[in-house]
């Protein structure tokens, strides 16, 4: 068997959206098609990525650089040992040759993308769901039925009110989320706590509400709403600054008692090891969002969840931000926390798929070779359509 073709191109996602830091107006995404020679109900297996929202498609970086070197590489090179499916592995440091140690940046979005391709052409290969293929293979050979997934939206938009917001947060709650996330960072403080109220006055108890401030804040500002929200005993206080300020982090814990989360924004395991080092962060409360199709894919996913042990976490506080399938697969099959999820944004890339339910905030997953993205009707036909597969 070989990878017969490797396609790449690019797709809009924008919309008015805009969080504490940036508008999505202009965002785009990479599609990768990975073509096989092997054949499944009479047509050849193709393996799907895309990467993750908030970062750019990165097609300079897989035409110029990462693309090429599948294309030069030996075919048998890139399989297991028994020659019968690939080697995400292999693939994988077959990309990474020649790269440099650090720059993590933009590159590891573009690994990141034909990562997650790749595994889905795995696990098509073998005939079983991801999350399934990953519970045997990565994980101790059993996962969870059914995962934590929280709505998150509660963006700015021009001339959203309280009265829209909240209705908003009704709409999840509708759907079967328990917990919802809204953006905080993007107004002055006073008028985020009342967004914050008006959102309370939805979902009851600040335990089913989560903020993010995408990484706005200095220091100053991060403890005046850590003082401001605390009361509200909130579900977690997301990436008040910047993602590779770990002092701040660190400082912010000691004025903070509830619970944080960060790390959607650090891209690499010695990023993510840092942030445990360095950032003050807690075992028996906060929470890693590390992004596998952000941060090189799961092959380096795998590393960051091997390391977590040395500081007191486990894989349960791990829920990855992008709301993605490939994210929902992980969670199941090596046992995550939970999954974030987009109901109204980011689409079609965001959600589940199409006949799946959120029930009392969990969802179970399809039983669907490959990371399933063919169980969402209006996903399936952009990629294909965007890939000409």
């Amino acid at each position: 068997m070989r990878i017969v073709e490797i396609r790449e191109t690019v797709v809009p996602i924008s919309s008015p959206i805009r969080n504490a830091y940036i508008d999505f107006s202009k965002m785009t995404a990479s599609v990768v098609a990975v073509v096989t020679d092997v054949v499944r109900d009479g047509e050849p297996v193709v393996g799907y990525g895309f990467n993750s929202n908030g970062r750019y498609a990165a097609s300079g970086l897989l035409r110029e650089r990462f693309l090429p070197r599948l294309e030069e590489a030996d075919p048998e090179s890139l399989l297991n040992d028994a020659g019968d499916n690939l080697d995400p592995r292999r693939i994988w440091a077959a990309m990474m040759s020649n790269e440099k140690p650090g720059g993590h940046g933009e590159r590891s979005v573009a690994v990141g993308v034909v990562d997650m391709a790749v595994w889905d052409a795995v696990a098509k290969i073998a005939g079983v769901p991801l999350y399934r293929y990953l519970a045997e293979t990565e994980g101790d050979g059993t996962l969870d039925d059914s995962v934590f997934v929280y709505a998150a939206g509660g963006y700015y938009y021009p001339g959203k009110d309280h009265a829209q917001l909240q209705e908003e947060m009704r709409r999840y709650r509708g759907l079967g989320y328990e917990v919802v996330k809204m953006k905080i960072g993007g107004a002055p403080l006073a008028e985020d706590i009342a967004r914050i109220e008006a959102v309370l006055e939805v979902v009851g108890e600040g335990r089913y509400l989560a903020v993010d401030a995408n990484g706005r804040f200095n220091l100053e500002t991060a403890i005046a709403y850590a003082e401001a929200m605390a009361p509200y005993k909130l579900f977690w206080y997301e990436e008040a600054g910047d993602p590779l300020d770990y002092a701040l982090q660190a400082e912010l814990a000691k004025h903070y008692e509830g619970p944080m989360a960060t790390g959607e924004n650090l891209f690499s395991h010695q990023d993510a090891r840092n942030l445990l080092r360095y950032g003050g962060l807690r075992p028996d409360r906060d929470w890693l969002q590390f992004d596998c199709a952000l941060s090189y894919g799961l092959v380096e996913y795998l590393r960051t969840l091997e390391l977590l042990g040395d500081h007191g976490f486990s894989r349960r506080n791990v829920v990855p931000h992008g709301g993605h399938q490939l994210s929902l697969n992980i969670a199941a099959g090596l046992k995550l926390g939970g999954n974030e999820s987009y109901p109204e944004v980011f689409a079609p890339f965001g959600g589940f798929a199409d006949d799946t339910k959120v029930e009392n905030g969990r969802i179970a997953l399809p039983d669907a070779p490959g990371i399933g993205f063919e169980k969402k009707a209006k996903l399936i036909a952009c990629l294909r359509e965007a890939t000409e597969t």
